[in-house]
């Protein structure tokens, strides 16, 4: 018993968590006073504080202390309005803080980004032109042990890092904030990035179910039914078509002459009129039709139509990345095709690949140091030596992705939240929803998230409630200038939709 007793303690993650009843000692709250300007002239004084929330359950015990970076517009007095929307934003992983989507994109300031080029570690910081405090106070939250979250090392931290337990760690995280700074009569939205679409989908439904009336949910590069992206599923290779297609454009191997967005159309409806009924068929396809189709997909993703009968008409991400510019010795982005870096060295194997991202590489690093130097010069607030932007060690790899779907009577190993949105839309028609993907996004692609939402049957009444945005930018569409001004104009319009 003795040492059954000492692994499950070795096997508990034990980063960023201290003993409860010191757990609330965290860096003291700081706080300024700063102003926003516009190229029009336009600007907003606005209150930028750094500190942590509580996050305890419902017997008041501390489950840990979640990191926030909110931004508040105020008047002249230094006061808030209360009528004014704020938005709870983070990103995903799991395993990821809230950093990229702070600093890189919708947070007052951003890191200057340069095309697909890699971001200069002296990358000025700059007000962003396309904030979307313009429209909402903002306050990114890091998930618990990521960034500079605490977890009470007496928490479950297996209760916390999964499906369910994240989202009910937000609601109770969410709803601390509201009281605190005593904004519960605000109109109240969510901006998820990535698996915080996942995240996103869940406390659309918890939210609701503890009275907390969403007004508005946007999802960036969202992904529902995680079955779709199992090895082996025939929507995986569905979903990466016209992805790849888009790549393939974009680098001069296919789709000379077409418009971007065309060519994308073309690829979406091929997938599903000629890719799909193939893929379904598998060795009933018959050799003189699945050469044919080989060829037709050849026209599109510009690998020979040899390569792709070798594959059975199947070429997995990691394939497709390693072959498309090996001609130029150079393989291409994840999160953003459009990057690309040298081919690794010949002595890593092809797994060592999918870590490898040139389009992470080229702007996570910058942001973290901004975010860093923005809290400790600007804020006067001192966090840990470490922050953990990607914890994906401990909190990715230990997470429990079973989900009590509403109305299964069973928890799924391989859920569709897609399911959770279309039931806190019938419950709250009210609200509204923005789903923005990109052209070359290979992590979350822009054909799977159409194909989940067109499965949940929605009436045209919820419909009309649901706003689409497609970019030609990758995972994390604000690293591209033209989107982030697209997207900012966008959510504009649907932060003022009633």
């Amino acid at each position: 018993m003795a040492d059954e007793t000492a692994t499950k303690k070795e096997e508990k993650p034990a980063f960023l968590s201290v003993p409860a009843e010191r757990a609330a000692e965290v860096p003291a709250t700081a706080q300024a006073t700063l102003v926003w300007k516009g190229a029009d002239g336009a600007e907003l004084r606005y209150t930028a504080t750094a500190g942590h929330v509580e996050v305890r359950d419902d017997a008041g015990t501390l489950m840990g202390m979640m990191f926030a970076l909110a931004y508040t517009v105020v008047d002249a007095d230094g006061a808030a309005d209360p009528a004014r929307p704020v938005t709870f934003a983070y990103n995903g992983g799991p395993g990821s803080a809230s950093v990229p989507i702070n600093f890189g994109g919708i947070g007052p300031k951003r890191v200057a980004t340069d095309g697909t080029k890699h971001v200069r570690a002296d990358a000025p910081l700059e007000d962003n032109p396309a904030t979307l405090l313009r429209d909402s106070d903002l306050v990114f939250l890091d998930a618990l042990g990521t960034g500079w979250s605490r977890l009470a090392e007496d928490a479950d931290a297996a209760a916390i890092f999964g499906i369910d337990g994240d989202a009910d760690a937000f609601a109770r995280a969410i709803c601390s904030w509201l009281e605190a700074n005593g904004r519960w009569s605000s109109p109240v939205y969510l901006f998820g990035e990535s698996y915080g679409t996942v995240r996103n989908a869940v406390l659309m439904r918890v939210l609701g179910e503890r009275s907390v009336h969403l007004t508005g949910v946007v999802m960036l590069s969202a992904l529902f039914d995680l079955a779709q992206i199992l090895p082996g599923s025939d929507t995986y290779y569905l979903g990466m078509m016209p992805t790849f297609a888009a790549a393939a454009q974009f680098f001069g191997k296919a789709g000379a002459g077409v418009d971007e967005d065309a060519w994308f159309d073309r690829a979406m409806a091929w997938t599903e009129d000629v890719y799909a009924p193939a893929l379904l068929r598998g060795d009933r396809l018959g050799d003189e039709r699945e050469r044919a189709v080989a060829e037709e997909l050849s026209t599109f993703i510009g690998l020979p139509a040899d390569y792709i009968l070798e594959h059975r008409l199947r070429v997995g991400l990691g394939d497709f990345r390693s072959e498309l510019l090996r001609a130029e010795k150079r393989v291409c982005g994840r999160f953003d095709m459009r990057f690309t870096s040298d081919t690794p060295s010949p002595v890593q194997d092809s797994s060592f690949m999918h870590g490898e991202d040139a389009s992470d590489d080229a702007v996570c690093p910058p942001w973290v140091m901004a975010l860093r130097t923005f809290c400790t010069n600007t804020l006067g607030y001192h966090g840990p030596a470490v922050y953990l932007d990607g914890n994906y060690e401990k909190v990715n790899k230990s997470w429990n992705w079973r989900h009590q779907e509403p109305g299964t009577g069973w928890p799924a190993d391989t859920p569709n939240v897609a399911v959770d949105i279309a039931t806190a839309l019938r419950r709250n028609p009210t609200c509204k929803l923005a789903i923005i993907g990109g052209r070359f996004d290979a992590a979350t692609t822009y054909w799977n998230v159409v194909h989940d939402m067109s499965r949940q049957f929605l009436s045209p009444e919820l419909k009309e409630r649901i706003r689409w945005y497609r970019y030609g930018c990758g995972h994390m569409a604000y690293v591209d200038v033209p989107t982030l001004h697209a997207m900012g104009a966008d959510l504009h319009a649907f932060y003022e939709m009633r």
